[in-house]
């Protein structure tokens, strides 16, 4: 089993363009499946793999403990190998035809209130090139809502402070232009005048965003960056890059901005994944209703 993985892996990473976190993960599945197939004798290689034998590992996983999210990667990566297998006609049936994939209760988001996002932002200061660089960072992961790896590999050529558009590359290597609004405009002007200048080193490459060394800021570092600051601003929630997100998409929709538009933002493929925000949304409104409603609370 292990050279058509490697295959599909490959294929997922050159021609789908997928990243790095996707393809082990898919990895981490297909393995999983593939030790239990033979320590239960059920299968030595993709094509002597049945339904029943696919039904029985997922069964396996559930009674052991699996999260329903978890079950779900492992029937969408077996899906989607079985797929690759049978298009390239290394397999003549698929064995995933008629699976199932089990649904997962989709949690809303923790957001930031706009009090909560200007704290951090002024958590971060502004003397030191670092400071200005950390400001830079936050005002551009609420004003944009990016992803984190679009954050860290954002380049100084794909930002255009004039028209106030920023080009990021996303999930499967897609690539789309987000609005920067004025406040982020004018941290990354003085980031660029005044912070990234004194972090350029003899290595350093075309990412806006620099490391203490003149090196790309990497995921993890972002992460403990924020974490820090909210600490320094004295919130009690765990603030990560993905809640600026939210809170951006969250704080547009709440503004009256169409569900569309924040969907072409975020960068999402369905818009049912950028639906969550309405769920986010509704709950604001209920606690609207409840305390303002002359009848509400009776």
């Amino acid at each position: 089993m292990n050279a058509e993985t490697d295959q599909f892996i490959l294929y997922l990473a050159t021609e789908r363009g997928l990243s790095d976190n996707y393809q082990l993960s898919t990895r981490a599945s297909l393995e999983l499946f593939a030790k239990w197939a033979a320590d239960q004798k059920r299968a030595a290689e993709w094509a002597e793999v049945t339904p029943e034998a696919i039904g029985d590992f997922l069964g396996w996983r559930k009674k052991g403990g699996a999260a329903a999210a978890t079950i779900k990667l492992h029937a969408v990566a077996l899906r989607i190998l079985f797929r690759f297998l049978v298009q390239r006609k290394i397999l003549e049936r698929d064995p995933t035809e008629f699976l199932g994939v089990p649904k997962v209760e989709r949690y809303l988001p923790d957001t930031l209130s706009e009090p909560e996002v200007a704290r951090l932002i002024h958590a971060a200061g502004g003397k030191t090139p670092l400071e200005i660089r950390d400001r830079a960072i936050v005002e551009l992961l609420y004003a944009s809502g990016l992803r984190v790896s679009e954050l860290c590999g954002a380049r100084l050529e794909n930002l255009d402070l004039e028209q106030g558009f920023i080009r990021v590359i996303g999930k499967g290597n897609k690539q789309r232009l987000v609005p920067v609004g004025s406040g982020a405009r004018q941290a990354l002007q003085r980031y660029l005048q005044a912070g990234r200048p004194e972090l350029v080193g003899k290595k350093t490459g075309g990412e806006i965003f620099l490391s203490v060394r003149g090196r790309k800021l990497t995921n993890q570092r972002i992460w403990q960056l924020l974490g820090e600051l909210a600490r320094r601003a004295g919130l009690s929630k765990d603030v990560h890059p993905h809640m600026l997100r939210h809170s951006f998409a969250t704080h547009l929709l709440q503004g009256g901005a169409d569900l569309r538009i924040i969907q072409e933002m975020l960068g999402h493929a369905d818009i049912s994944t950028t639906q969550v925000y309405t769920h986010v949304d509704t709950r604001g409104l209920h606690k609207a209703h409840r305390q303002f409603h002359p009848r509400a609370k009776k």
